[in-house]
């Protein structure tokens, strides 16, 4: 094996797996928790999704926020996008 294979790897089993997300659907919209693991702690990060006249429009978004845990971090980005859902609706797109 030669150095930089090892440094940074070279067969597809080195890398993760994506992790598949199943949404929430909130007033007609999806929601996708898709927390990102930085340094043992986790971003609050996901994507809001709505079929609006045949086009499939997404809204994703990263806060600073970060939380000890993938599922608070999860939970808080559920909350906070059905809260952005609720005040913006369509306007998100």
């Amino acid at each position: 094996m030669g150095l930089f294979s090892r440094l940074f790897g070279s067969s597809k089993r080195d890398v993760p797996a994506a992790k598949t997300t199943e949404p929430v659907e909130y007033k007609g919209y999806l929601i996708y928790q898709e927390s990102l693991e930085e340094g043992g702690q986790y971003r609050i990060a996901g994507r809001i999704t709505k079929e609006i006249e045949g086009e499939l429009k997404t809204h994703q978004f990263i806060r600073s926020d970060v939380l000890s845990s993938e599922s608070d971090a999860n939970e808080f980005m559920l909350k906070k996008a059905q809260m952005f859902i609720d005040q913006m609706g369509e306007d998100i797109f």
